[in-house]
């Protein structure tokens, strides 16, 4: 028996645990957030894009017999549907004792697991450039992401020498602007990865004519006292972009999107099922079936090769 009573002595003191969860992982999904969606009710669907002959000089005189101009066809574009899917079981006993941070284990692992397949999709869409799959019983069909459905017309490369890859530079953001206008369209959205953030900040710099030393434009708002780093919105000589991180881009890309001219192909909205039960547990699946369209493939631009 001691005569001196320490906390390291008590027996039987109560646990103080905070009837919460904190969950710092990452659950926006930029891309899916800035398209449309469109309803599709086959695995595969299809549509034409189609484009004009260039201007030329058109001076006829009175009276004049035109000569038939050749014209080309539309293009057919395909694309498939793919499968997401997970599940997760809870045994009878786990979602009936308390807990904390959670009412009940199964709702709580339905939301956690909602948000993880969701990134999921967005992987898929931005993140590895996958290419289109057909799929057979063996094997699981996939959509041609966004990489895949961007014209190599409208593709810009950076080159660090001889092949290398390079970081991001304004001069490639510039040059793939270029090539969408070219072709007729006008992008809004600059996507990038959160590393690149820093560097389009910089575009905000600029060489002094005189002192080669750099400046940066600031403005400052009554008596406000804070320097802005970054560039929300970046206006070139051909169009206005909003910048937007995406943290599930695949990492050597930057995206240049008219963001009206991709949908998101539903065949089956994410749905929840439960399965057969065969014990003390039950099993619950997430599914949901998704492709992707760019209505024209010129009109949003890829920069690739990055670092």
């Amino acid at each position: 028996m001691t005569t001196h009573v320490k906390t390291y002595e008590q027996v039987g003191k109560k646990e103080v645990v905070a009837d919460f969860i904190s969950n710092l992982s990452p659950t926006k999904t930029p891309f899916q957030s800035m398209i449309g969606t469109e309803s599709v009710k086959s695995t595969v669907y299809q549509w034409l894009e189609d484009s004009l002959r260039d201007v030329a000089v058109n001076a006829q005189v009175e009276g004049f017999d035109p000569t038939d101009e050749s014209k080309s066809q539309p293009s057919l574009r395909t694309n498939t549907t793919q499968i997401f899917g997970t599940s997760f079981r809870v045994s009878g006993t786990a979602d009936v004792i308390n807990l904390y941070g959670r009412a009940k284990e199964t709702a709580y692992q339905m939301m956690k697991t909602s948000e993880e397949i969701k990134r999921d999709l967005e992987h898929a869409l931005v993140g590895t450039a996958q290419t289109k799959v057909d799929g057979d019983a063996s094997t699981a069909r996939k959509f041609a992401g966004v990489q895949a459905m961007i014209h190599a017309d409208t593709t810009e490369t950076a080159d660090g020498g001889s092949g290398a890859a390079d970081a991001l530079d304004e001069t490639y953001v510039l040059n793939a602007l270029k090539k969408v206008y070219d072709e007729g369209a006008e992008v809004d959205t600059l996507m990038i990865k959160p590393s690149d953030a820093l560097k389009v900040a910089n575009f905000a710099f600029r060489a002094a004519p005189s002192t080669n030393v750099q400046e940066r434009s600031r403005q400052l708002t009554g008596s406000e006292r804070k320097i802005v780093n970054v560039i929300d919105v970046y206006v070139s000589p051909w169009g206005e972009v909003r910048t937007v991180m995406n943290r599930w881009l695949k990492s050597t890309d930057a995206l240049l999107l008219d963001s009206s001219n991709w949908k998101l192909m539903i065949l089956r909205p994410w749905f929840k099922e439960v399965l057969a039960k065969t014990g003390d547990s039950v099993r619950h699946m997430i599914v949901g079936e998704f492709g992707l369209k760019h209505k024209n493939y010129l009109a949003s631009g890829l920069i690739t090769n990055l670092t």
